[in-house]
């Protein structure tokens, strides 16, 4: 079993740099006497989401009269809610900063098994070892796809040079490889470790959302409904992917190596602010969207804190690494940052990426 690296820093002023933000950010939350979890905006959305996300089944599948190219933009529009879902309440309820119940937390988390995901996985996948060990090779499997060269480090195959051109195929095909193959195997490697309540969510899961998203509608209207659920499938899968891939994978971000001792020599925050981007911060209806993952520098420093608050320590963040002299990536539009991240799949298909 490969040992997960550890960071260390030997700059005893790392130490005080990092103290120095989180300061910061808990004077800012004392100072406001406001709560670090969500707000009536994340219920309002939680409650516009929940609203779409049945109305677009019940045109899809219960109502009788939709016509034909109604579902078909239902198809796509119902990605995008399954993903926005996922951004908004899952995300937050994932980390634990939904709310400052730990049960509200852990019934929004679940949000992702109504779309066939599982919670119980996730957590491992995302909060344990990306936000951890943010983009370090064979460590970060957040970051990684198949057919894809990520890190410098990867081999070399001679489709890569490609990649910046089919990335917009294979991502789309991230949601379902992630609910089918992925997923299950996960499920064999845990199998003896997970609790019995674990066992039968998995089951119920995969089962209802067998039934509920394909042998119900296919049953109904036939195979044309096996076209529907890929175009659902394939849009969802894209819009997770490109979110997150952009926040990592592009040129202006580090892909640090641990050293001999399998040791990154820099304070964990650290690590994250040089790891990371953000994205079109200004624009009020992608963060809206997106459930403040275009402020991922800021999610990533603070994971327990609600994207609801992510615009107004912006501000802190940015100032904290101008004093000390750090990195503070940021694209203006998400236009831009989807161009650097074609420009890093283009220079890792090269043969010598840099």
């Amino acid at each position: 079993m490969q040992n997960n690296p550890k960071f260390r820093s030997r700059e005893k002023g790392e130490i005080t740099t990092v103290q120095t933000l989180k300061n910061r950010v808990n004077d800012y939350f004392k100072t406001n006497n406001i709560k670090m979890n969500g707000n009536w905006y994340l219920y309002h959305k939680t409650i516009i989401l929940l609203v779409l996300a049945v109305a677009h089944y019940f045109f899809l599948v219960l109502f009788p009269f939709t016509p034909m190219w109604v579902k078909a933009i239902l198809c796509v529009s119902s990605g995008l809610v399954a993903a926005l879902i996922g951004f908004n309440l899952m995300h937050d309820g994932g980390h634990g900063s939904y709310s400052k119940k730990q049960w509200v937390n852990e019934l929004m988390g679940y949000s992702l098994n109504l779309v066939g995901g599982i919670l119980f996985f996730w957590k491992e996948k995302h909060n344990v070892t990306h936000h951890t060990f943010t983009n370090i090779r064979n460590v970060d499997k957040d970051i990684e796809i198949p057919f894809m060269r990520i890190h410098e480090e990867d081999t070399r195959h001679w489709y890569h040079r490609y990649q910046h051109y089919y990335w917009v195929f294979l991502y789309g095909l991230s949601y379902i490889s992630w609910i089918t193959t992925q997923d299950f195997e996960k499920y064999f490697k845990y199998f003896r470790t997970m609790p019995a309540k674990e066992h039968f969510i998995f089951w119920f899961t995969k089962l209802g959302y067998l039934w509920v998203f394909i042998l119900y509608p296919v049953w109904k209207f036939g195979s044309i409904a096996l076209l529907g659920y890929l175009l659902f499938a394939y849009v969802c899968g894209l819009t997770i992917s490109i979110v997150f891939q952009l926040a990592h994978v592009v040129p202006q971000v580090a892909m640090p190596v641990p050293n001999s001792e399998n040791t990154i020599e820099q304070k964990w925050e650290i690590h994250q602010v040089r790891t990371t981007a953000n994205f079109a911060t200004h624009n009020k209806f992608l963060y809206w969207c997106l459930g403040g993952l275009n402020f991922q520098i800021e999610h990533h420093l603070f994971p327990r804190i609600s994207h609801v608050h992510y615009p107004q320590i912006q501000k802190i963040v940015k100032d904290w690494c101008k004093e000390f002299k750090l990195p503070y990536t940021h694209f203006r539009s998400m236009g831009r940052a989807v161009q650097a991240h074609i420009i890093y799949l283009k220079l890792m298909g090269r043969k010598c990426a840099f």
